[in-house]
């Protein structure tokens, strides 16, 4: 046991009396020590129950025959860090979450590691983590919210930004806003729509690191508090057999995470994060696959913000499972891969059949033949650029327009409010990527006010920044190279024609070669707005979008 570094020998009695001082006993000294990463707080919806998650844990692992220990993660919420400089700390937490993770189980030795995360940064981090460390672990998240009922309808949190741009164009009272505020969240849990935190949770399942029902199950069920007791008992049974994260998370279960997410409709944010845990993995996942792959793989999910059902639709649906129950069908999966469950995704699947075909679509009955995730290319996004094609309206899957051009997201979002920006724009946030924001801010406010304006179907968003997994709409994000170190993105000007073509992945700008080098020799880096503290360290080590915005070491 790798515990056996602090806890047997004589030349371990100073770190035993460390551990009485902990309270635990001989008895509990001699079992497998296992690492409970709690990421419980106060200031997260989705991480307000983990305390009980994490009990949950506790117990199973206990029954199973280990000293569960609890350490903690921190989590960002980006609905409340959105719109202002919060955001910037949003996406950077990712990496202070695996690197503290990594410290924690590595300083303590710890047997294996149950990891509890909800919300968008956590999971990931968290899965970087379990690469790295390569100890016997198990997800299992805190769960999607209920969807709220505004005025007979099912909404979430998508529905309330949205309310603020409609308050904006004139068309919704104050009272309404006021409805919404308090009725789209009503429980704990991660938002209710198919938004970046129940994106990576589902994937999880499909990574095969949760166990099934990990991504749907909602937060306020009772088979929460269960498929945690499972998970803390399940680790166990992976110690035995030495079933560790690298087992799992090979090449062909990346192949399977990027085939649910088409047919689920994911946030695009899961191009950043894929790449990012695969590479922690050993495992090169290049983001042009994603084309492939969508091509291929039928979307069968509409979700939230793309459509009216919700995560405990999903759940009652059949779940994540399900989903992959269809996509067998059509030999779409690797139902070869180990899975924490001890058996393989086949095995997994074998018996989850859909229960819904409204909420998942049968194989043969798809909302399109291709996935919900686009990568587009084009001399504007040489490297490339990200669209949730599944929340386009169809009018916009092709789009010109001329460029609205803003080099941050406060000066677009009050050009949209000020009803400066018309039917037929296409507006470009810039100097928003991983370095030039820098921490790649979401634009959930600007897409927001877009849809509440009534733009949605007329007006496309393109950004060097991200999009929270609740925006909608022609939103072409993570477009690389970014502004900030020169991409073409950084020489666009005001009234460019930009030309958007999502089912032939093409984004250009309608200018010549000759002009775009003109424009480049012209160009000059800006001065980094932050120059100090964390911020100033991540923008000096991160890389481009389309490369998961890793961190890399400066030789």
């Amino acid at each position: 046991m790798r515990s056996d570094a602090v806890t047997k020998g004589m030349q371990q009695a100073p770190h035993r009396s460390l551990f009485n001082a902990l309270g635990l006993t001989e008895e509990e000294l001699s079992r497998p020590l296992v690492g409970i990463v709690s990421s419980y707080n106060e200031i997260v919806p989705g991480h307000m129950n983990l305390d009980k998650i994490v009990q949950a844990v506790k117990t199973g692992v206990s029954m199973a025959g280990g000293t569960p220990i609890v350490f903690p993660a921190i989590a960002v919420c980006d609905g409340i860090a959105m719109g202002h400089i919060g955001m910037k700390y949003s996406l950077v937490t990712r990496d202070l979450i695996a690197d503290s993770t990594e410290a924690m189980a590595m300083a303590h030795q710890f047997d294996a590691l149950v990891m509890v995360p909800n919300c968008d940064k956590n999971v990931p981090g968290l899965l970087m983590a379990a690469a790295r460390v390569n100890i016997p672990t198990v997800f299992v998240s805190g769960g999607p919210m209920l969807a709220g009922h505004v005025k007979g309808e099912k909404r979430s949190l998508s529905s309330m930004f949205e309310a603020v741009g409609s308050y904006a164009a004139g068309s919704m009272t104050e009272e309404d806003v006021r409805e919404f505020e308090n009725k789209v969240c009503p429980t704990c849990g991660s938002c209710s729509g198919m938004y970046t935190a129940n994106s990576m949770n589902c994937l999880t399942e499909a990574l095969g690191m949760g166990l099934g029902g990990n991504g749907t199950i909602p937060a306020v069920y009772s088979e929460r508090i269960k498929l945690a007791k499972k998970a803390g008992m399940q680790v166990m049974e992976m110690l035995k057999k030495n079933i560790r994260p690298r087992d799992i998370m090979t090449e062909k279960a990346f192949m399977n995470a990027l085939t649910v997410d088409m047919a689920l409709g994911c946030s695009t944010n899961s191009m950043l994060h894929l790449p990012a845990i695969a590479h922690e993995a050993g495992v090169e996942l290049n983001v042009d696959i994603a084309n492939e792959v969508s091509a291929r793989t039928p979307n069968l999910c509409h979700l939230a913000p793309a459509g009216p059902t919700y995560m405990e639709d999903l759940n009652e649906a059949g779940g994540v499972y399900a989903v992959m129950n269809e996509l067998s069908k059509k030999e779409l999966l690797n139902l070869d891969c180990m899975t924490v469950t001890g058996r393989t995704v086949g095995e997994n699947i074998a018996s989850c059949f859909n229960r819904n075909p409204e909420v998942i679509r049968p194989v043969d009955n798809p909302y399109s033949t291709t996935g919900g995730i686009a990568i587009l290319k084009g001399n504007l996004a040489p490297d490339s650029g990200v669209v949730k094609r599944s929340a386009v309206a169809p009018e916009m899957l092709v789009h010109e327009g001329p460029a609205r051009v803003f080099d941050c997201e406060e000066d677009a979002i009050e050009a949209i409010k000020g009803g400066r920006i018309v039917a037929g724009d296409v507006v470009v946030i810039r100097y928003e990527g991983p370095k030039g924001g820098p921490g790649m801010r979401e634009m959930l406010n600007p897409t927001s006010a877009i849809a509440g304006m009534g733009l949605g179907s007329s007006v496309a968003l393109i950004t060097d920044g991200r999009f929270s997994g609740a925006s909608r709409g022609a939103s072409i994000g993570h477009v690389s190279p970014e502004a900030a170190v020169g991409g073409p993105i950084a020489l666009v000007e005001e009234g460019d024609l930009i030309r958007i073509n999502i089912p032939e992945n093409r984004l250009d700008v309608d200018i010549s070669a000759e002009e775009m080098e003109r424009r480049r020799e012209k160009w000059q880096p800006r001065e980094p707005e932050v120059t100090t503290g964390y911020l100033a360290r991540y923008a000096s080590m991160v890389t481009s979008g389309n490369r998961g915005a890793i961190l890399e070491i400066q030789r």
